[in-house]
């Protein structure tokens, strides 16, 4: 079986704590609100679905235009006969969304078919990092091999330089003595790890040890 990782992204310019958001946003019970910015800037999210609407997730926010990001992986399955291409969901059961910080945006997204919750904490999203998206749709977009890797919360901290994957971030980690970069998504607790063998790599921490690893 030969895989591949692609991703599908909408253009634009530029579980118990995650199930209770809904009712976080909705108003049902007076709460504080989940969050109070002088302007609703947009972040990205993510979102928790039902078992195997992934793709249905997102082409119903495609057509409310909703900025989203659902990473696919390729898979040829090979049989003597014949020949499939299977795109699966990189992490199953979530997709990324970018909306601003309005209740009422976040709660047109809510009413989204297969849609279960937004991922966050104490009943309100958690907002994702830019650069955790651009890295893994840089990794993508370039077809770079990588695979689902055991969750990490710490490690060396270090950046790509050069080639094709410049400024990718991640933790640097050794297995059957190859170098990896893991790539983590702390809101939904899954990471990514691609081989750097031939890669200039510099560490990012801690302060005053920078240089090639």
């Amino acid at each position: 079986m030969n895989s591949a990782f692609s991703f599908e992204s909408q253009k634009w310019d530029s579980g118990s704590e995650a199930m209770s958001t809904a009712e976080c946003l909705s108003g049902d019970r007076p709460r504080p609100p989940c969050v109070a910015p002088a302007e609703n800037l947009p972040h990205w999210y993510a979102l928790r679905t039902q078992p195997r609407h992934e793709k249905k997730v997102a082409t119903h926010l495609q057509q409310k235009a909703v900025p989203l990001f659902l990473p696919l992986l390729t898979e040829i399955h090979r049989w003597s006969d014949r020949r499939k291409t299977v795109r699966l969901p990189l992490f199953p059961g979530y997709v990324f969304v970018r909306v601003g910080t309005e209740n009422d945006e976040r709660l047109a997204v809510l009413r989204t078919g297969g849609v279960i919750s937004f991922v966050g904490f104490g009943g309100c999203p958690a907002p994702i990092p830019d650069k955790q998206i651009e890295d893994i749709q840089k990794l993508l977009a370039h077809d770079v091999p990588c695979a689902l890797f055991p969750f990490l919360r710490e490690g060396q901290r270090v950046r790509i330089r050069g080639g094709c994957l410049d400024g990718l971030e991640g933790l640097l980690v050794s297995r059957h003595a190859d170098r990896s970069l893991v790539i983590s998504l702390g809101a939904i607790q899954q990471s990514l790890a691609l081989r750097i063998e031939g890669y200039d790599v510099e560490i990012l921490a801690p302060p005053g040890l920078s240089g090639p690893v």
